[in-house]
C-alpha cells in the first residue's frame, strides 16, 4: 500500500462519522478524498455502539439531519449491496410522573412543528405493544414510528463501500502524527506512512480528535465516558419487531437483538475515562478494545431495569460491552470548521448519538468543507460556539459529567448547569450577590438572571409551569418601563476593528451601512451567501479607522471568527478581542437620562447626545464609551466601562439613581422587555437559515445603495419575489399558558409554522410568541391578516392573536425620547 502524495480533502477517522463524510464529499461533491484510519474501520467506538436511531431534537435542522439519517439508512443497502440492519421499529419513551408527561406533551407538538407524528399512548396501549413490559406506574408514553435501530458496524462499511464507490481511497492502519503548517493553515497531513499534501483536512477522529486537534493547534473539547450496556440471551415472548425503548425516569434504554434485549443507561455518576498518558490522551492502540465489566457501577440500572421488565431477573446474560465514548461539555455534537484554523473541519464528540447523526452529519459536514459555510443553521453544534474556556480539560471534564448525568433529565424550561461554577465573574459579581441576584451562567460568565426579594429564597425551583421567579421577574419588567434599571451586561462580547481599510472591509461584511461618520452606531446582519443571518450585532464608529463591535457573550468565538474569515484578501484592517477590557452597565428606562445627567457633565440631552449615537464620556474619573442603544425598548445607553472602573461607575450611578430609585435588573426581565418590543433573538428568531427580508428586517439592509456585501445576491433574488416565509408575533390572553418555543401555528386551522421563543409580556399582560408564518403561495400582509389563528401548546389548542407590528411603542416614541 502506497500513500498519494497528496489529495483536495484528506478525512482523519475511519468510524461513521468520517466514512459518511467521505462517502458524502465523493457522491455529492466529486471530491478528491482520502480517508485514513489508525486502526480498522469502526475500530474506535463505532463497532460497540448500541445502535438506537431517534430523530426528534429541539432543533429544527438537527431534526432535519437525522431524518436525512433515517432515510439514508432505508436505502443505502441498495445503492452498495451491503446491509446496514436498519429496522424501523419505532420508538417509546416511557413517562412516570406529572412533569415527564408535559415534556412529552411539549416534545409531541415539537414533532409536529417539524413535520414528524409522535403520538402520545395511554399504558394500555404501551402494554399492548410491548407485553414484557410493568406499566402500572406509567402515566403514559410517547411513539415516535419512524424511529429505529440499526448495526453500526454494517452501516460504517456500507458508507465506506459506497465512498470507494464514489472515488475516495481510504486506507486503514495509517496513523496521523502532526501536520506542516503555513502560518494557520495545514498544508500536509503526517502520518507514519507518509505525508500527504492537501487542501483541507476534516477530524473525525472520535475519541481521538482533541488529540488530532492539538496537532494543528485547536481545540476539540470533548471527554470520553465509560458507557456500559449488556446483551441478554433470548427472552421467551419478545417480538423481533419489538420497538426501542427509552425509560427516562428510570434512566435506562432497551433494543431488541436476535431474541434478546440490549439494554443499558445514563447515570447520574458516570465514569470519565481519564488516562495516565500526558494530558489524559487516549492511547493510539485501543483498537476494538473494551474495558473490564463493572456490574458494581452498572447495578442501578439493572434493578431500574428489572422493575420494568421482570423477565430480565431470570434471563442470561451474554455480554456486557463497557466502552468509551465521546461526549461534550453540552451534549451536542461537535461540527464546522475550526476558528483557530481555517482549513480543518471537525465532525466529533456524538454523545452516544453517533449511529443515529451520522448519515446526516456526513452530509452537512461535506457540504460545508466544500462551500466554506454551514448548509443550514448548526450553530447549537457549531464547534464555535466554544470559547478559550473550553481548553480548561478539567472544566471541560466536569461539565461533560455533569451532562451525561442529565441525558435522561426533564427537560425543565430555564434549567441551568451548575458544575464548574462560578467561573468567569464581572466585578460586580459580590455586589449583585448583595442584591439578591440569582446567576445563570453563559460561556462561563455568571450573569444575573433575577433578584429575589426579600422573603424568597435566592434560587431557581425548576417547574413546567410558572416558575418561581415569575413575579419577581415582573417587578423587574415593570421598574424599567416607569423608572431606571441597571443591567450588568459585561460578558457582551467586544471586538475592535481598526486600520486604514476597516472601512472597506466592514461595508463587504456587514448588510446595514455602516460607513457613517465617526460617532454614530449602526445595527447590522452579517449574512452568509443564501442571506441567511451569521450574526446580529452594533458596529460603532469611533475613529475613520477604528470601529467598536458589541455582539451577544454565546457568539464570542463565531463571531470573531465569521468577521475575521470574510476580511478581504489583502485588506490592512486587524480585528482585537477586547471583552474583557471593558464592563458594560446598560442604563435603561424613561429617568435614565435624569441618572446619567447626575454623573456626568457631558451632553445627554436628546440633541446632544440622539439615538444611533455613540460618545466617550466621563463618569467618576473613568472615561466610558457611552452607546446610544437598547434592546429593551425604552430610553437608555450602553456604558462601556474600562473593567477595573466597573465598580466605580456602578456606585455612582447607584447613588445618583436613589432619588429615581433606580435598582439592579437581571436577564430574565431584559428576555421579557425585549419580546414586547420586538427585537429578535439570534440563534432563535434569526437564524442563518432565514434572511433580513423575511424577518422583518429589511430595513437594515443596504440594497439602497450599490455597495455589495455578503449575500446581497441571493436577498436581490429573493426580494425579487414573493417571500413564502414573514416574521410575526403572536399574543395568546389565558394567564396559565407558558410559552416556550417551538409551538405550532395553525393559520384557519392548517399548521403554517412554529415558535421560534416565547414568553410573557409584563406590560401587556399576555404570553407573547414569535415566529415564521410560511405559504407556499407568498405570506403577503394580506395572507397573514385574513386568517384565524390558534397555537398549539402541549398539544393543547389556544386562540392566538397575530401581531405585525412590536407590541409596545411601535412609534418609538419612548427608545427616541
Amino acid at each position: 500500500m502506497t500513500l498519494p502524495s497528496q489529495a483536495e480533502i484528506v478525512v482523519i477517522g475511519g468510524g461513521i462519522i468520517g466514512c459518511s463524510t467521505a462517502y458524502h464529499l465523493a457522491r455529492d461533491h466529486k471530491a478528491d478524498v482520502v480517508l485514513l484510519e489508525q486502526g480498522k474501520l469502526t475500530s474506535g467506538s463505532t463497532w460497540h455502539a448500541a445502535g438506537l436511531v431517534g430523530q426528534l431534537r429541539s432543533s429544527a435542522s438537527i431534526t432535519r439531519v437525522l431524518k436525512y439519517s433515517v432515510d439514508l439508512y432505508k436505502g443505502l443497502e441498495a445503492e452498495t449491496g451491503l446491509a446496514t440492519g436498519w429496522k424501523m421499529t419505532g420508538c417509546l419513551r416511557l413517562a412516570t410522573n406529572a412533569d415527564r408527561w408535559t415534556e412529552y406533551k411539549r416534545l409531541a407538538t415539537t414533532a409536529k412543528s417539524f413535520g414528524m407524528d409522535m403520538q402520545l399512548l395511554s399504558p394500555a396501549e404501551v402494554k399492548a405493544m410491548w407485553p414484557l413490559m410493568e406499566t402500572g406506574d406509567l402515566v403514559g408514553a410517547s411513539w415516535l414510528p419512524t424511529d429505529g435501530q440499526a448495526s453500526p458496524s454494517d452501516i460504517t462499511q456500507s458508507l465506506a463501500k459506497g465512498a470507494r464507490m464514489h472515488g475516495a481511497n481510504l486506507y486503514e492502519d495509517v496513523r496521523v502524527t502532526g501536520f506542516e503548517m503555513k502560518g494557520d493553515r495545514i498544508t500536509a497531513v503526517k502520518t507514519n506512512q507518509g505525508d500527504i499534501a492537501c487542501d483541507k483536512v476534516v477530524n473525525c477522529a472520535g475519541q481521538w480528535a482533541r488529540q488530532v486537534g492539538a496537532m494543528a493547534g485547536i481545540n476539540v473539547p470533548l471527554q470520553p465516558v465509560k458507557h456500559q450496556y449488556i446483551i441478554t440471551e433470548k427472552i421467551a415472548g419478545l417480538a423481533t419487531d419489538a420497538p426501542t425503548l427509552r425509560d427516562p425516569d428510570r434512566r435506562t434504554y432497551f433494543k431488541e437483538e436476535v431474541g434478546g434485549l440490549v439494554m443499558g443507561g445514563y447515570e447520574p455518576n458516570p465514569q470519565a475515562w481519564t488516562t495516565n498518558l500526558p494530558g489524559g490522551d487516549v492511547p493510539n492502540d485501543w483498537e476494538f478494545r473494551l474495558f473490564d465489566d463493572d456490574y458494581d457501577h452498572f447495578e442501578q440500572h439493572m434493578a431500574q431495569a428489572i422493575a420494568r421488565v421482570p423477565a430480565l431477573e431470570t434471563v442470561g446474560v451474554k455480554q456486557m460491552i463497557n466502552g468509551s465514548e465521546s461526549f461534550t461539555p453540552d451534549g451536542n455534537f461537535i461540527l464546522g470548521v475550526a476558528p483557530e484554523c481555517p482549513n480543518m473541519f471537525v465532525g466529533a464528540g456524538f454523545n452516544a448519538f453517533g449511529i443515529a447523526s451520522g448519515g446526516g452529519a456526513g452530509w452537512v459536514l461535506a457540504q460545508w468543507v466544500v462551500d466554506g459555510e454551514a448548509p443550514l443553521d448548526l450553530w447549537v453544534v457549531d464547534i464555535r460556539r466554544f470559547s478559550n474556556l473550553h481548553r480548561d480539560r478539567q472544566w471541560v471534564s466536569e461539565r461533560t459529567l455533569e451532562a451525561y448525568g442529565k441525558h435522561y433529565a426533564i427537560g425543565f424550561p430555564h434549567e441551568e448547569y451548575t458544575s464548574g461554577r462560578p467561573r468567569i465573574v464581572s466585578p460586580l459579581y459580590d455586589r449583585l450577590k448583595d442584591h439578591r441576584a440569582v446567576f445563570g451562567s453563559k460561556l462561563g460568565w455568571e450573569r444575573p438572571n433575577w433578584f429575589a426579594p426579600e422573603g424568597v429564597e435566592p434560587k431557581d425551583i425548576y417547574s413546567m409551569g410558572r416558575q418561581n421567579w415569575f413575579a419577581a421577574v415582573g417587578d423587574e419588567h415593570r421598574h424599567v418601563r416607569k423608572r431606571v434599571g441597571i443591567f450588568d451586561q459585561s460578558s457582551f462580547a467586544k471586538y475592535e476593528l481598526s486600520g486604514p481599510d476597516a472601512a472597506r472591509a466592514l461595508d463587504w461584511i456587514c448588510a446595514n451601512d455602516v460607513g457613517k461618520p465617526v460617532g454614530r452606531l449602526t445595527y447590522t446582519q452579517l449574512l452568509n451567501s443564501r442571506g441567511g443571518i451569521e450574526a446580529d450585532l452594533t458596529v460603532s464608529r469611533l475613529a475613520e479607522e477604528k470601529f467598536y463591535i458589541v455582539t451577544g457573550t454565546g457568539f464570542r468565538t463565531h463571531d470573531a471568527s465569521w468577521i475575521s474569515d470574510h476580511i478581504g484578501h489583502g485588506l490592512d484592517a486587524q480585528l482585537a478581542d477586547v471583552t474583557e477590557d471593558f464592563g458594560t452597565l446598560s442604563l435603561m428606562g424613561p429617568r435614565a437620562r435624569d441618572v446619567l445627567s447626575a454623573v456626568t457633565d457631558a451632553d445627554v440631552s436628546n440633541a446632544g447626545f440622539p439615538f444611533g449615537h455613540v460618545r466617550e464620556i466621563t463618569i467618576a474619573g473613568h472615561t466610558v464609551r457611552a452607546l446610544r442603544v437598547t434592546y429593551v425598548g425604552e430610553l437608555g445607553w450602553e456604558l462601556h466601562v474600562p473593567i477595573a472602573a466597573t465598580g466605580e461607575v456602578f456606585d455612582a450611578l447607584m447613588a445618583a439613581g436613589g432619588k429615581h430609585e433606580i435598582r439592579p435588573v437581571g436577564y430574565r426581565a431584559l428576555e421579557s422587555l425585549r419580546l414586547e418590543k420586538g427585537y429578535r433573538a439570534w440563534g432563535s428568531d434569526i437564524t442563518p437559515n432565514d434572511t433580513p427580508l423575511e424577518a422583518g428586517l429589511g430595513w437594515a439592509v443596504k440594497l439602497r445603495n450599490n455597495t455589495d456585501f455578503v449575500g446581497r445576491r441571493a436577498l436581490e433574488k429573493i426580494g425579487g419575489a414573493s417571500l413564502k416565509k414573514r416574521f410575526a408575533g403572536f399574543t395568546v390572553d389565558d394567564p396559565e399558558i407558558v410559552l416556550v418555543g417551538r409551538e405550532t401555528i395553525l393559520r384557519d386551522s392548517q399548521p403554517v409554522g412554529y415558535l421560534t421563543s416565547g414568553g410573557y409580556g409584563y406590560t401587556v399582560g399576555k404570553n407573547i410568541g414569535y415566529g415564521y408564518v410560511r405559504n407556499a403561495d407568498g405570506a403577503s400582509d394580506d395572507f397573514l391578516a385574513s386568517g384565524s389563528y390558534e397555537l398549539v401548546v402541549a398539544m393543547e389548542r389556544t386562540p392566538a392573536q397575530i401581531h405585525l407590528e412590536p407590541l409596545y411603542d411601535p412609534a418609538m416614541e419612548r427608545v427616541k425620547a
